[in-house]
């Protein structure tokens, strides 16, 4: 049996992007800085992306700041390091309307989450 203590650091500033809007089939970008620099460990940085749409549980998206989750479309992207980070949808569709949270941790301990807001307007056609 292995016990694990936890000690969760709460000095670090996030700063998401806010709500954002997109017609359906363009891209939108959300951004997430931290303050300070996200941790760097295993070669992987610490910052993640979850979705969470109305009603629902929060989903991984990305993880290790570039890393789809499994089952996760291409049109989620994930990039950036140290402390300024994007995650950008392509070809928004009706299902990607949600809060979108940035969470950073300190050796994969959970620390603090931000959250964006997506909402869409109706594709218009000529």
């Amino acid at each position: 049996m292995i016990f694990i203590c936890l000690r969760l650091i709460c000095d670090t500033v996030m700063t998401q992007s806010g709500a954002v809007t997109s017609v359906l089939g363009a891209s939108v970008t959300i951004t997430c800085r931290t303050n300070p620099q996200v941790n760097f460990w295993n070669n992987q940085h610490l910052l993640a992306w979850y979705q969470q749409r109305d009603g629902e549980k929060p989903k991984l998206l990305i993880y290790a700041a570039t890393t789809r989750a499994s089952g996760i479309p291409g049109r989620f992207t994930g990039s950036g390091s140290k402390s300024d980070f994007t995650l950008t949808i392509s070809g928004v569709q009706a299902e990607d309307a949600a809060v979108y949270y940035c969470q950073i941790s300190v050796h994969t301990v959970k620390k603090r989450c931000t959250k964006t807001s997506l909402s869409q307007t109706e594709q218009k056609l000529n």
